[in-house]
């Protein structure tokens, strides 16, 4: 039996007559860290990946263009849903330069990168968008953290592009994988560097009437 005026949802208790939603909650995005963070914030979504051509769109600055992308990947998946839905899009470029960098095209490229990096600071950018297709709302924003690169010498460099890592990942790095040590700190949310700001995410669910809590799994 359950305890006298509550009922039974997942793994926990809730209050009767608390808030909760039927809306399943999609990542529109094939990015494991994304995937992993959700999940580490007790959310449980299911994995859509967008298709879209990143390369076919564009934007006059680096934090409109994650925002944009963010955008394009959350409505695509959304049109294809046949169910109630909370759809998150993400996407992450680093801005260097004043220029947007997002996946490195090969080898050469991010070993160029690294090179331009080292010693200095970017500005991670990560568009965040979220899709209540019930509602047909939608709200997005960008994220922003500064990150500020170490000095690895050439074989570290050379040794870090080998292993395959940063051709996977905007700006060529990550924050919690083999680069880590080339990364003498940040400013601002780490997850946002990772892939995706839970905080933010947070206030625009807020924004689309849900509160998190309500999605645990």
């Amino acid at each position: 039996m359950t305890p006298a005026g509550r009922r039974e949802r997942g793994r926990g208790w809730l209050p009767l007559g608390a808030m909760t939603t039927d809306r399943v909650l999609v990542l529109a995005s094939a990015s494991p860290a994304r995937l992993g963070l959700l999940r580490q914030a007790g959310l449980a979504p299911r994995v859509v990946v967008s298709g879209v051509d990143e390369d076919a769109i564009t934007a006059d600055t680096p934090a409109e263009l994650a925002r944009v992308l963010a955008e394009a990947k959350a409505a695509a998946v959304a049109a294809g849903l046949t169910e109630d839905a909370l759809v998150i899009g993400c996407d992450s470029v680093l801005e260097l330069d004043g220029r947007a960098l997002g996946k490195p095209r090969d080898a050469a490229d991010a070993t160029a990168r690294w090179h331009a990096m080292r010693g200095r600071s970017g500005v991670l950018r990560t568009g965040h968008c979220v899709i209540d297709t019930v509602t047909g709302k939608q709200v997005s924003r960008t994220a922003s953290t500064t990150v500020r690169f170490g000095t690895p010498d050439d074989a570290e460099i050379d040794a870090y592009v080998a292993s395959g890592e940063p051709l996977h990942v905007a700006g060529a790095f990550t924050l919690d994988g083999r680069s880590a040590p080339f990364v003498e700190g940040i400013d601002g949310d780490p997850g946002n560097v990772i892939g995706l700001s839970l905080p933010l995410l947070r206030t625009l669910l807020a924004e689309l009437d849900v509160r998190i809590t309500e999605l645990w799994a």
